[in-house]
């Protein structure tokens, strides 16, 4: 009986024994001062209420947004997704592949008329261009060929906007609300980069994902501002290529070069006016 007992004690102390030497798993080291996990747990700020009465006056306006602009490129950086923040095109095929976000076709008038799934979005880059080569050694022979293009994310640098401008009496205030965003990739044809946009997303159900994604505040590391944040406040710089119109014409159907951004701002000033002038007394 005093055998197993000390049997037992030994077999206790021995095991003891390995555990203290087993290695210890601790937890990943934080990068930072805390813990960022990318993802902040937040609401978008609601719409104020707002009644079919109370808009006076309305007013619709495409935008664009070049992420080439230095104001804009946080919405084209990180090219590599992080743990803290991604950028804007791969939020946006993120939520898609996920089902929180629905992607819509491209149509005449931009509206949401056809849904798309995410493979559709990503087939639909994919290009095949027939090419007729010539062989590098003798005898020179012409060869078919067939080259295949895939999805490019770093190619989207442009951002288009569809909002509603309008003046609610019941604040007497001019008001904005954004209505659809479109990613554009830009395509090279003959030499020449031409836009080409992908799909239109509905804004009011995107805000909860832009909501809780965060974007680089190239001011200040410790401000988590959010993609909502940055609609909300208005913190980009676009110019419009489009104002609701009897020929339902884009700006750069009419005049070009430089002629096309003074009416931009004509078009903008004309807003700005129109408001003015509801106080001059």
């Amino acid at each position: 009986m005093k055998k197993i007992v000390v049997l037992i004690i030994l077999g206790m102390l021995i095991g003891s024994t390995f555990q203290s030497n087993a290695p210890v798993i601790n937890e990943p080291p934080v990068d930072g001062l805390y813990e960022n996990m990318g993802v902040i747990d937040k609401k978008p700020v609601p719409y104020p209420p707002l009644r079919r009465a109370d808009v006076m006056w309305q007013k619709r306006i495409w935008r664009t947004i070049d992420f080439r602009e230095k104001m804009n490129q946080s919405f084209y950086y990180p090219i590599e997704p992080q743990k803290s923040w991604k950028n804007m095109i791969q939020i946006l095929l993120d939520a898609i592949k996920e089902g929180s976000i629905t992607a819509y076709d491209i149509s005449a008038t931009d509206e949401f008329l056809a849904p798309l799934t995410f493979n559709e979005v990503i087939a639909r880059q994919s290009d095949s261009i027939h090419r007729v080569l010539q062989r590098p050694y003798p005898p020179y022979e012409e060869y078919d060929t067939v080259i295949r293009t895939h999805f490019d994310p770093t190619r989207v640098m442009q951002l288009r906007l569809k909002e509603d401008w309008y003046f609610d009496k019941h604040r007497s205030q001019m008001m904005v609300r954004i209505i659809g965003i479109c990613p554009v990739m830009m395509k090279e044809r003959d030499g020449e980069e031409i836009p080409e946009p992908l799909f239109w997303v509905y804004f009011p159900e995107a805000r909860p994902v832009f909501a809780k994604a965060q974007m680089f505040n190239r001011f200040n590391d410790a401000e988590r501002r959010t993609y909502d944040d940055v609609f909300w406040k208005r913190m980009f710089s676009s110019y419009i290529y489009k104002e609701s119109n009897v020929y339902n014409r884009r700006v750069s159907e009419y005049v070009t070069g430089i002629d096309a951004l003074f009416e931009a701002d004509r078009i903008k000033n004309e807003m700005f006016s129109f408001e003015q002038n509801l106080w001059d007394y």
